[in-house]
C-alpha cells in the first residue's frame, strides 16, 4: 500500500476530491468506521515489566474504563515490528510496535473478531516524548505499522511522559481524558510494581524452595489488584501482601554477586526476549540482579524540570522585577510532586517489609555526574547511567554494573560507549560491562556477561 506522504499530486489539483478520483490509494479513508464511544472502547496498554503491567491493568480498569495490558513482547513481536515498521529503528521500537500488531492478529485470527470491529473498538494508549531518541516518533511508527498490517485507522492516543499529571484530553478526537486521577492511579500501580520487582529480585536467588518467590508475588499481585478494582484500602492490601512474601524461606548463608543493571530504560527494565531474559539469566548464573525502577525515571523527569526552571529563572531575573506567579506555581507543583512520590514510596515500602529502601537522591546523583555529563542534556536517561556507575564504585553498591542498550540507540550509545570510557579511565577497578541487544543472537551477549560475572565472583573472594 502506498503512503500518502510519499506521493506528490499535481500542483493544480491537491484537494481531497482529486485524490478520491485516482486509481491508486493515495490516502487513507476511514470514514466507514463507526468508532465505539469511550465507555464501549477497550484500551490497550503495556510496555513495563510483566508484574507492573498486571497491576496497571487492574488500577486503570478501576477508573470505569476497560484496560487490557498486552502480553510480554517476544521475538515474534520483534520480527513483526521489523516487517511492518520503518528501517533502522531501535529494538524497543520493533518490540513494542510488533507486540501490538501481534496482539491484533491474535484477536482477528484466533478470537474471530473482524478487522473492522477491532479498529472501531480498540484504542492503544502509550507515552510520548521528544529529544535525541526515536521515542518521540513512536506514535508515527505505530500508525505506519498498523496501516501496513491491515489495521489502519485503529485509534492511538498518547501522553507526554515528562509533562506531569495535568495534560488535559488526548488530541485524538477526545478518545479519553488524561486527568490527574488517571496519572495518580497509574503512578501508584507503577511504584508498587517497582517495590515488588525489587523484592522478587532480592528473594529469588536465595529461596530454599525454587518457585516460592514467584508464587508469593502472584498472590501479592492478586491481593493488590483486587484492592484497586474494589476501591478498598491499598495500605491494607499491601500489608496482606507482605504476609505472603514473608512466607518465602531464604538461605542467605552464601552471598551472591550483586549486578546493577543500568542503560536504556526499556532494555534495562523489560523481562523477556527484549534483553535476552537478562534478569533470569543472571539468577541462573548465581547472581542477584538489582533492577532499574521506573521511580528513577519519574524523579529524573522532576529533577530535569526543576533544573530547567532554575536556569530559566536566572535568565529572567536579570530584567524582571517582582513576583512571577506562574514561576512560583510551577516551582510549588514540582516540589509537591516530588514530596508526594517520596511519601508514597516510603509508605508502600514499609508496608511491604522494606524498611531501608533507598530512594534515589537526584541532587546527589547529579553532583556525581556533573564532571562527566553536561546537565543541560536531557535525552534518554540523562546523567543517570553515569551517576549510577559512580555511585556503585564509591559506595560499593554492586560487584558488577551492566549497561544494556539496544543496537542503534543514540543517547545510550553516546553515554555507555563514550562518557563511561572516561569514567573507567579514572576508576579502572570498576567491573563495568557495556553491551548491546540486537534482537537476534544471544550467544555473544551471554558469553560476555559470564566473563564479567566470573570477575565479580573472584573479586568477592578477595574481600
Amino acid at each position: 500500500m502506498s503512503s500518502c506522504s510519499a506521493i506528490k499530486t499535481p500542483q493544480s489539483s491537491t484537494s481531497l476530491e482529486y485524490l478520491k478520483t485516482q486509481p491508486l490509494q493515495y490516502y487513507e479513508d476511514y470514514s466507514h468506521i463507526n468508532y465505539a464511544s469511550k465507555d464501549e472502547s477497550i484500551y490497550l496498554t503495556g510496555g513495563l515489566t510483566i508484574l507492573q503491567d498486571r497491576l496497571i491493568q487492574s488500577a486503570l480498569s478501576s477508573l470505569g474504563v476497560k484496560f487490557v495490558t498486552l502480553p510480554n513482547p517476544t521475538f515474534e513481536s520483534f520480527q513483526l515490528g521489523k516487517s511492518y515498521g520503518n528501517k533502522a529503528q531501535c529494538n524497543p521500537t520493533y518490540f513494542t510496535v510488533g507486540n501490538l500488531i501481534k496482539y491484533l492478529i491474535y484477536l482477528r485470527d484466533e478470537q474471530g473478531i473482524s478487522t473492522d470491529e477491532i479498529v472501531s473498538k480498540y484504542v492503544y494508549v502509550t507515552a510520548g516524548g521528544c529529544g535525541p531518541c526515536r521515542f518521540g516518533m513512536y506514535v508515527t511508527e505505530y500508525k505506519k505499522a498498523l496501516r501496513d498490517a491491515g489495521f489502519g485507522g485503529l485509534r492511538i492516543t498518547s501522553f507526554e511522559h515528562d509533562k506531569g499529571i495535568f495534560q488535559g484530553e488526548s488530541l485524538d478526537d477526545n478518545i479519553m481524558e488524561f486527568t490527574p486521577k488517571f496519572f495518580i492511579t497509574l503512578i501508584k500501580a507503577v511504584l508498587i510494581g517497582d517495590l515488588l520487582n525489587f523484592i522478587a529480585h532480592q528473594k529469588r536467588p536465595y529461596e530454599v524452595h525454587k518457585g516460592d518467590t514467584s508464587k508469593a508475588i502472584d498472590k501479592a499481585i492478586e491481593i493488590i489488584s483486587q484492592a484497586f478494582l474494589s476501591h478498598s484500602s491499598l495500605l491494607v492490601a499491601l500489608y496482606k501482601a507482605r504476609k505472603e512474601l514473608d512466607k518465602v524461606e531464604l538461605d542467605t548463608s552464601v552471598k551472591k554477586p550483586k549486578v546493577l543493571i543500568t542503560g536504556e530504560f526499556w532494555a534495562a527494565m523489560t523481562q523477556g526476549d527484549g534483553n535476552y531474559n537478562l534478569h533470569k539469566f543472571l539468577e541462573e548464573q548465581g547472581a542477584e540482579s538489582i533492577p532499574q525502577p521506573v521511580l528513577n525515571r519519574l524523579l529524573l523527569s522532576i529533577w530535569e524540570a526543576e533544573y530547567a526552571f532554575e536556569q530559566t529563572s536566572k535568565l529572567t531575573s536579570n530584567y524582571k522585577t517582582g513576583i512571577n506567579l506562574h514561576q512560583a506555581k510551577t516551582k510549588l507543583m514540582l516540589k509537591l510532586a516530588k514530596v508526594a512520590i517520596k511519601l508514597h514510596i516510603k509508605l508502600y515500602a514499609k508496608l511491604l517489609g522494606l524498611k531501608d529502601y533507598d530512594i534515589p537522591d537526584m541532587d546527589y546523583l547529579a553532583s556525581l555526574a556533573k564532571d562527566y555529563y553536561p546537565m543541560e542534556c536531557s535525552g534518554g536517561e540523562g546523567h543517570l547511567e553515569v551517576a549510577h556507575l559512580l555511585e556503585s564504585i564509591k559506595h560499593n553498591i554492586a560487584d558488577m554494573v551492566i549497561s544494556i542498550k539496544p543496537f542503534g540507540c543514540m543517547p545510550s550509545s553516546a553515554v555507555s560507549d563514550g562518557i563511561q570510557s572516561l569514567v573507567l579511565s579514572h576508576y579502572p577497578q570498576a567491573n563495568f560491562l557495556s553491551i548491546e541487544t540486537s534482537g537476534e543472537g544471544a550467544a555473544n551477549f551471554y558469553s560476555r556477561i559470564q566473563m564479567a560475572l566470573f570477575k565479580a565472583k573472584e573479586g568477592m573472594k578477595n574481600k
